[in-house]
């Protein structure tokens, strides 16, 4: 077997799929935000509720759906060990596990739905928003989780294509439907509101899922017929999936905080940081395409054990994902205003924001080092050393800037600069861990 191919061509095969496959949970969230931001009649509450239950929903998601990255570092490792043969009960025994972990998350959140919104200081009709969007949205849950599986399977067999298709296709009919079922189709469709932007995310989150089942029947040797007993992968599954697990409980309790700390300040402060915040996501997911890059071709690598290829991937991919972010931060400073007005016409609400997106601008090239490096992390099998990074950055880096900025009274300013931090302390660690680990071998 020859060495992984990591030119500039091979990158983009892989990247720019990933890009696209990678917006889609994004663009869901912030279709819904700018449509129902934009309804006549309580369009500022229903942005903040939809950024109140995004910003859950995403928590838990991004917790359960790190086992995506699990079993795409496990296939990619096996693919250029060149005993991928050996995989065959693991694919359909990782879909099944993490089926479970998104049922069980999901009973036990679902009864207590009121109390969880009222911590994160949702109140009044912002509340009621929110329970009505999230009781439809939930039942999506399984369903992405289940699309995250089939998308790191394909990811571990070096194939990005199949879940842009599949990403694409969800994305674009989230979309229509936001419009029809928010606003209403004279004649046939009366406007729904929040309710109809929950029920348009479902919908495309189904559609989502069965092309999945179907492309990784079709498109692969893969079989989803479980079977027993445990593949002995399945034991380093659980392991990388708990640290992970523990990992994204910190970054969400960031995440939550921000959100938390955002509404306390008021309807059109919430409303504001969600805007924010859905930029922010949707360039994170851009920005992370070449870390999947990162992360398919590393785990091969690892797999090979060709440590200067590593090394050479590592620049690369890091080199392109600064470009990326600086040139989106330039997109950013060039729709200033516009970006705004796509969410909300609220004069408040815009004029908070106007007052710190300079700060999500800032955040986009630390974005890109922390999370290049973290998806080429992944692809190492690293979850022990992510976990304690993430724990670090929040206990000590994020939290003490936040409630800091809180006494000073640096409102969304302040809530924007304890994430810019938070990300730099997690690309600082991950920069040292690599020169102190990784380097020497490839030397």
């Amino acid at each position: 077997m020859g060495a992984t191919d990591i030119s500039f061509k091979r990158i983009q095969q892989l990247a720019i799929p990933a890009i696209i496959a990678g917006i889609a949970e994004p663009v869901l969230s912030s279709t819904d935000a700018a449509v129902v931001g934009n309804i006549p009649e309580f369009g500022t509450e229903s942005l903040a509720a939809v950024g109140i239950v995004g910003t859950f929903l995403s928590a838990l998601i991004w917790i359960l759906g790190q086992t995506r990255s699990a079993i795409s570092a496990i296939i990619s490792q096996n693919l250029g060990a060149g005993t991928i043969e050996d995989l065959k009960s693991f694919p359909a025994q990782a879909v099944f596990f993490n089926i479970a972990l998104s049922i069980i998350v999901l009973g036990g959140t679902y009864f207590f739905v009121e109390e969880i919104f009222t911590l994160l200081n949702a109140e009044g009709i912002i509340l009621s928003f929110s329970i009505d969007y999230y009781n439809i949205r939930v039942w999506g849950f399984p369903l992405t989780l289940f699309t995250f599986a089939v998308f790191g399977i394909f990811r571990g067999l070096q194939n990005t294509f199949w879940p842009m298709i599949i990403a694409a296709i969800g994305a674009s009919l989230n979309i229509a439907l936001d419009f029809a079922l928010v606003y209403g189709v004279e004649g046939y469709i009366a406007p729904l509101g929040v309710v109809g932007a929950a029920w348009a995310s479902l919908i495309a989150q189904i559609v989502m899922a069965l092309l999945s089942l179907i492309l990784v029947l079709k498109k692969t040797s893969v079989s989803l017929k479980i079977t027993f007993p445990f593949h002995p992968e399945m034991r380093r599954l659980v392991g990388m999936s708990f640290n992970l697990f523990l990992r994204s409980l910190a970054l969400n309790a960031a995440l939550i905080l921000s959100t938390r700390e955002a509404a306390a300040l008021g309807k059109e402060y919430i409303a504001a940081h969600t805007i924010a915040f859905n930029i922010w996501i949707f360039t994170a997911f851009f920005l992370d395409g070449y870390g999947a890059a990162g992360n398919i071709l590393g785990g091969k690598i690892l797999g090979e054990r060709n440590f200067k290829n590593l090394w050479k991937l590592t620049k690369k991919v890091s080199l392109y994902n600064i470009g990326v972010s600086i040139l989106l931060a330039l997109l950013g400073l060039l729709l200033y205003e516009p970006l705004g007005i796509l969410f909300n016409k609220d004069p408040k609400v815009l004029s908070l924001f106007y007052g710190m997106f300079f700060m999500v601008l800032i955040c986009l090239p630390f974005n890109a080092i922390a999370f290049t490096l973290d998806s080429i992390f992944k692809g190492l099998g690293e979850m022990r050393y992510l976990r304690n990074v993430l724990l670090t950055a929040t206990v000590f880096g994020f939290i003490p800037v936040l409630y800091i900025s809180k006494f000073q009274n640096w409102e969304l300013t302040g809530i924007w600069l304890a994430l810019i931090v938070w990300v730099a302390w997690r690309g600082v660690a991950l920069i040292i861990k690599y020169y102190r680990k990784y380097l020497p071998l490839a030397t």
